[in-house]
């Protein structure tokens, strides 16, 4: 069974090129627009890895990550961010966030980084 990825941008471009290279990947993908979104897929389709942008409309991707990490069974947490700023990133860790990628990233780091929090043991 593939693991589940939830994508979570208010940036089209960034979610569709972002859905299209996981599902080439062999992942399940959703995707999300807003962070509350986020939060009902996140309910429904319980995903594995949640990549996650912090500045959306409604509710903010650090909001979105606390809510996520409370979860019973939490995903694993990407923020995908252009916060660049040493205190967002730390932000972005303290909230729960298991890594922390500035836009713009390497899709083939952000991969690599999916591999390793999906199994931790390779």
């Amino acid at each position: 069974m593939p693991s589940k990825i939830l994508i979570v941008d208010d940036e089209i471009n960034i979610l569709m090129s972002l859905e299209y290279l996981l599902k080439r990947k062999g992942y399940e993908v959703f995707i999300a627009r807003n962070g509350q979104e986020a939060l009902t897929l996140s309910q429904e389709k319980k995903p594995h890895l949640v990549l996650l942008d912090i500045m959306m409309p409604d509710v903010d991707g650090y909001a979105v990550c606390e809510k996520l990490k409370a979860l019973r069974q939490p995903p694993k947490v990407i923020f995908l961010s252009a916060k660049s700023k040493k205190s967002d990133i730390e932000k972005g860790y303290e909230v729960g966030a298991d890594q922390y990628m500035i836009k713009p990233f390497s899709t083939r780091d952000l991969v690599t980084e999916i591999k390793t929090l999906l199994n931790p043991s390779l």
